[in-house]
């Protein structure tokens, strides 16, 4: 269960005023120490504010492309058009030496609105 800030501030004053010990206040209230100690410690180190929830974010993705790959990969694009995201992908592994997957080529492409819509290679 979240708490909101005003919450928490109140179940810091309570064991702070309370005459029992800290770990029987926590039982009675049913927070648990490593909860309150984390909300404690941010108290301590940021005032009321520390103890607003703060929304997870990662920081960096692990797995993304670098900027001046995909830069790379649409600069190659530009100079052979006539390539499709697959073809594009092998041929870029294959001079830059880096991988870049058939996937990842196209939404490179997409994102760049170098990729308007697909044909279909049907004849009549």
């Amino acid at each position: 269960m979240r708490y909101p800030a005003s919450e928490k501030l109140e179940i810091i004053r309570l064991v702070e005023q309370s005459h029992l010990q800290v770990k029987k206040t926590l039982a009675q209230l049913g927070i648990p120490k490593t909860t309150f100690y984390r909300w404690y410690d941010r108290y301590q180190a940021f005032g009321e504010a520390g103890l607003e929830d703060r929304r997870p974010h990662p920081g960096r993705v692990w797995n993304r492309i670098p900027d001046d790959v995909r830069d790379q990969v649409v600069e190659l694009a530009l100079d052979e058009p006539d390539l499709s995201p697959r073809e594009l992908a092998v041929r870029f592994t294959d001079t830059k030496r880096h991988y870049i997957s058939e996937a990842s080529a196209y939404r490179i492409l997409k994102e760049r609105d170098l990729i308007t819509g697909l044909s279909i290679g049907i004849q009549t």
